[in-house]
């Protein structure tokens, strides 16, 4: 089985911001996850670079459209390093194996009635690129958009549309498909979209420039969602002489999307695969906003807020392990510098440093620095871990990542408890339970080694050194797909242990007021 992953490709309007990187972020975990299950990988991101609101900002400031997106490819690029995103292909629209095989799509669908010209004349948003017709609004006069609440500008011109209108009954089917679209809150938003009616749709332009030419109408520029939607296909070389990694990797086994362009994704782009007749994505998951002060992030409402510098400070885990958290599935979160930093004092440092801490401490002082050949276990921690893993499994396969990483902290919260209720310095002092004391220090060390590799599709950093101090680099000693590396009594006796720097250091609590 392979495994392809996409996550958006991000609007070149502004940098990327840390609503943005959960999408990314998630991406990043379900296909680490699938790499660590020995699954044949491709990971895809990009950006979008093309449309009538990039050329507006270019202008503004004092850029050309290339030289902006150019500058917005490198942003981006440097978030996505600085978040360890461990994607295979960056795509940009502007690239000629995008351009092209966009036109060959595009004179397809014309070819074969699906795409007509007409004329467009209604409400636009040049915010999020989008048409609105009539009875999609709430009033004609001076509406405002539907989606992100901005005046809608009026306008009319010359326009090809796609009959998405055909596929309206065979886009419904495959939105009652169970798992397509998730969360279930999402596939019943866009069957209701759906059920109201579908309209055909504007898929170019005259008045916007900065785009792909329609072929063999280069008046009309391709419009921004052919254009952008198409990057999952063109991204594997679909329409090139090159699609070996098309055939491999298509269709999709998850599109990761904001709920912002759940529509776009959960309606438009099926119609357009049908069309197409290409097989659609096993999943489309629309996830919940990353909110601040209750309002969406974005830049143009000024609270948008750069990755870099929570990195620079806080490092990459803890800012990964924050974003992971801070949204229910299917719902939205709220950001707060404050919540971030009690995530690394209450869950990392004082749960799993302090366990890895404490744990080192006692191998040091009671079996010689080394992993001891366990005489006899009360199997307590090797069930603790077996169920976290059992439900980390389940839980990520439906993409519940914060609920996948609760079930780890339950095991990790177990191993602290079983310190406190074993107390193994009591039981050092007695010779009668030598063996109980082996058995105590070995089911420690395991469920440390068994959590960090529970840990490697979310975490970057973190793993590497629990497996340093455990003994375990380098990763040849602890080699093997998930099941076998998560499987209870791998780590082997006599491995050495060491003692290393805090996992995360305790913060300030003064810190929690920023």
């Amino acid at each position: 089985m392979t495994f392809y992953v996409t996550t958006p490709i991000y609007y070149a309007n502004s940098r990327l911001h840390i609503g943005h990187c959960y999408s990314s972020l998630l991406a990043d975990v379900a296909a680490r996850y699938h790499r660590a299950k020995g699954e044949p990988v491709h990971f895809l991101t990009g950006i979008d670079e093309h449309g009538d609101k990039v050329a507006r900002k270019a202008r503004a400031e004092g850029r050309t459209p290339q030289e902006w997106v150019d500058e917005l490819a490198r942003a981006a690029r440097e978030v996505s390093g600085a978040l360890q995103i461990s994607n295979d292909d960056f795509i940009r629209t502007t690239e000629e194996r995008h351009v092209r095989p966009v036109q060959a799509i595009f004179a397809r669908l014309f070819a074969q009635g699906d795409i007509y010209l007409d004329e467009y004349a209604g409400w636009y948003c040049a915010h999020d690129e989008t048409f609105w017709p009539p009875s999609r609004l709430a009033s004609t006069d001076a509406p405002p958009c539907p989606e992100c609440g901005r005046p809608l500008e009026w306008t009319r011109e010359a326009s090809y549309k796609f009959r998405l209108s055909r596929y309206a009954a065979a886009v419904e089917r495959q939105l009652l498909r169970p798992g397509f679209v998730v969360p279930a809150s999402r596939q019943n938003e866009m069957l209701a979209f759906v059920r109201q009616g579908l309209e055909d749709i504007a898929v170019s332009r005259t008045s916007v420039d900065w785009g792909i030419p329609v072929p063999f109408d280069p008046a009309h520029t391709i419009y921004v969602w052919i254009d952008a939607l198409s990057n999952y296909i063109t991204a594997l070389g679909y329409g090139s002489a090159d699609d070996a990694r098309f055939r491999t990797f298509w269709p999709a086994g998850l599109h990761v999307v904001g709920k912002d362009i759940a529509r776009f994704h959960m309606i438009i782009w099926p119609a357009l695969l049908l069309a197409l007749d290409l097989p659609l994505p096993q999943q489309i998951c629309g996830h919940g906003w990353l909110n601040i002060g209750g309002e969406k992030m974005s830049k143009s409402r000024g609270n948008a807020v750069d990755p870099l510098p929570l990195i620079a400070q806080y490092g990459v885990d803890a800012v990964r392990y924050y974003l992971l958290t801070a949204l229910p599935f299917g719902l939205d979160g709220n950001y707060t510098e404050a919540a971030l930093i009690r995530r690394i004092n209450v869950d990392l440092a004082n749960d799993l440093g302090n366990l890895l801490s404490r744990t080192t401490q006692l191998l040091v002082k009671f079996a010689g620095g080394t992993v001891p050949a366990p005489a006899a276990t009360d199997g307590v921690l090797a069930a603790a871990a077996g169920e976290a893993v059992a439900a980390l499994e389940r839980r990520l396969d439906a993409l519940q990542v914060a609920d996948a990483l609760a079930a780890l902290w339950g095991l990790i919260g177990r191993a602290n408890k079983y310190i406190e209720e074993q107390a193994p310095w009591v039981l050092a002092r007695d010779p009668v339970q030598a063996d109980r004391l082996t058995g105590v220090l070995y089911s420690l060390a395991e469920a440390l080694r068994v959590t960090a590799v529970a840990l490697t599709p979310f975490l970057v950093e973190t793993p590497e050194r629990i497996y340093d101090q455990l003994g375990l680099a380098p990763a040849s000693v602890r080699s093997g797909p998930w099941t076998e590396a998560t499987r209870w009594g791998r780590l082997a006796p006599g491995t050495p242990v060491r003692r290393g720097a805090a996992l995360f250091p305790r913060l300030a609590v003064s810190a929690e007021k920023n």
